[in-house]
């Protein structure tokens, strides 16, 4: 009777464990149960997005307000369009509002952050930023500094 409350205890104590760890995965992936409840959406043109991904963080000031949810590519400009979804609870972005991609520290994951204009008109659903920056190039960098010390010895 004691190996069989033992095996219980030790089944009970693997499936919480497994249970911890798929919560610990979906904590960590920011993947949410309500991803498109109190959201709109706004879309920002750019020239380069470099490693900006689907489900990147959208900032202001550092706070999280959104995801990127859409990255297409436009057929006649061939320029990126970057689909943003924004929290409702941050529906007073000023239509002058400025986007840009910017790197968390030297390496790390590529991010969205917007910094508010000054109109007293707000962004709405569907809306497209028109004043954008986009994604500083470490390799283009390097390339630019390397090659432009070579062009003095000419």
């Amino acid at each position: 009777m004691k190996t069989r409350e033992a095996e219980i205890a030790v089944g009970l104590f693997l499936i919480m464990g497994f249970a911890a760890l798929s919560m610990l995965a979906f904590k960590v992936s920011n993947i949410s149960d309500n991803s498109n409840s109190g959201t709109y959406e706004i879309s920002a043109r750019f020239d380069n997005i470099g490693g900006l991904k689907v489900r990147s963080p959208v900032k202001m000031g550092g706070v999280l307000i959104g995801r990127v949810t859409n990255i297409v590519l436009d057929n006649e400009t061939f320029s990126p369009i970057v689909t943003l979804t924004i929290f409702n609870k941050y529906n007073n972005l000023p239509s002058e509002s400025s986007a840009s991609i910017l790197t968390a520290g030297l390496l790390g994951e590529q991010y969205l952050s917007l910094s508010p204009g000054g109109d007293d008109e707000i962004l709405e659903n569907g809306d497209e930023i028109e004043d954008t920056q986009s994604a500083l190039i470490m390799e283009e960098l390097i390339g630019q500094f390397l090659f432009s010390g070579q062009s003095d010895d000419i």
